[in-house]
């Protein structure tokens, strides 16, 4: 048998079985894909935000460097 033959019938079983399954699964619908990837990116959002805000509250917390305290440290308490 030549190649050629060989090719022939190959495409001709493809092609036969692409026809056989064209109204069979085709797998998961894009709308629930949509709704889940809408899920994630608002989920990073709001990791996003809460982390945004507690680093803003932390740096904001950090005194001046020879602020007015005179240079207390303020995880003791102690002037």
């Amino acid at each position: 048998m030549s190649i050629v033959n060989y090719l022939h019938i190959a495409l001709a079983v493809r092609i036969a079985e692409l026809r056989r399954t064209g109204e069979g699964d085709r797998g998961d619908s894009p709308v629930p894909t949509a709704v889940i990837i809408f899920g994630l990116v608002a989920a990073a959002l709001a990791v996003t935000v809460a982390v945004s805000q507690s680093v803003g509250d932390w740096m904001d917390a950090i005194p001046e460097p020879g602020g007015a305290d005179g240079g207390a440290d303020p995880g003791t308490g102690q002037d």
